[in-house]
């Protein structure tokens, strides 16, 4: 693994692998929680835009630049960042880093773009919020960072997005779009001074500019009151009720055992293993319920957990009361050494497992250190959770899953 920082600030990640095929992308740490806050949606506005013409292409030539070639392009934008990415031969390397760098760097944003492409998010977000299973967790997110950019949606207000012009576009990417708040990452069989040389040829003539800290616009979560966890019932009309249990946690800063406890305390509870025992409670031996799963969501600075289900309406009650079952003995009852040992097997398994699909990979190494400056390779991560003992598991788990500290949310 390989890293390097040119004179403007961008950052690069290099990870040979023996494969034809190249995975690369921009790492922009621009999300949802660096808007101000009346640019509702902005971030993601911004990431299709940015698709749709440049100082030298039109939106059909960035369309088609790596497609014609076997190629592909595509972007999203989550809560800490935006990520613009490519997978292509190694040959046409140099094509990638040229397009990506143009779209992310040299997007003009036309009014006339604008006003066609705001129709098409408005679209997108009416297909969320006919999607309840998903929109839920937004909700969710929402009631847990309330008041802080954290509780944000993602996808903004139609009505706001109406309004926005190619001026509300230049003053976001002017703060957020510079090479010293961007990773470059790439993964694939090529020479590494091959890669500096090509990021170099389009980089360059993007100079250094101003540190950009005072402009990130992030409420950290160390300046918000205590969150006050409570349970809130909407209703929503659908043929089944959904419905998720959850409270906040560290963030990925968070040094020490915790780091790796979490994630295979996590993957006890309701990973994607048929034997979680979230599954097998609710739905091999209740038969309540066709999934149930846990999940774990870690910004630098904050974390939260949750339990997700769905289930006919008049069974709610019952699951809730299962749920709390499982998480009340994860706190209250060691683990033996036995299911201790099966249980890290089981992940590590699966995280080995993972670390093969090549685009996740990629992405991740670029996340990491977009975030994090550094970071962990998978013998690393193996050996924390190797070293997670019982009691740490237990510790954790009663201070996560205390009562007192989780909220509720039901769509009925």
């Amino acid at each position: 693994m390989q890293t390097h920082t040119f004179d403007n600030g961008l950052r690069v990640i290099f990870e040979h692998k023996d494969s034809d095929v190249v995975y690369c992308g921009y790492v922009i740490c621009a999300g949802t929680r660096h808007e101000e806050s009346a640019d509702s949606g902005m971030a993601h506005f911004i990431e299709h835009m940015s698709f749709k013409g440049t100082e030298r292409r039109r939106s059909y030539h960035i369309n088609n630049g790596l497609e014609r070639v076997g190629g592909d392009l595509n972007a999203f934008t989550n809560k800490q960042e935006t990520v613009y990415y490519a997978t292509v031969l190694s040959e046409d390397f140099p094509r990638a880093v040229d397009i990506l760098t143009d779209l992310v760097f040299h997007s003009t944003y036309p009014q006339a773009e604008i006003d066609k492409e705001v129709e098409v998010i408005a679209d997108e977000i009416e297909s969320y919020l006919d999607s309840p299973a998903e929109l839920i967790f937004d909700d969710f997110e929402a009631m847990l960072f309330e008041g802080n950019a954290l509780g944000r949606d993602i996808l903004g207000r139609a009505e706001r997005l109406r309004e926005y012009t190619t001026a509300d576009a230049r003053r976001f990417v002017d703060t957020h779009y510079r090479p010293d708040n961007a990773v470059f990452y790439v993964t694939g069989n090529l020479d590494w001074k091959r890669v500096l040389r090509e990021l170099n040829r389009w980089s360059s003539p993007m100079s250094p500019v101003s540190p950009i800290g005072s402009k990130r616009l992030i409420s950290p979560m160390s300046s918000i009151s205590p969150i006050v966890p409570s349970t809130r019932i909407i209703e929503k009309g659908t043929h089944q009720a959904h419905v998720v249990v959850g409270a906040p946690t560290f963030g990925g800063h968070e040094a020490g055992p915790k780091r790796y406890a979490i994630v295979l305390l996590n993957n006890i509870l309701g990973g994607p293993g048929m034997n979680s025992r979230l599954n097998m409670s609710l739905r091999e031996h209740a038969g309540l319920v066709y999934s149930i799963d846990s999940y774990l969501t870690t910004y630098p600075d904050a974390g939260w957990w949750c339990v997700y289900f769905g289930c006919d309406i008049d069974d709610v009650d019952r699951c809730l009361r299962l749920v709390r079952k499982e998480l009340q003995r994860l706190a209250t009852a060691p683990l033996s050494a036995a299911r201790l040992a099966a249980a890290k097997k089981q992940i590590i398994g699966q995280l080995t497992i993972a670390d093969n699909n090549a685009e996740s990979y990629a992405l991740a190494l670029g996340k990491q250190y977009a975030h994090y400056n550094t970071q962990r390779s998978s013998a690393a991560i193996v050996e924390g959770i190797r070293a997670v003992t019982a009691e740490d598991i237990l510790q954790l788990a009663a201070e996560i899953y205390a009562p007192e500290r989780i909220s509720t949310l039901i769509y009925k």
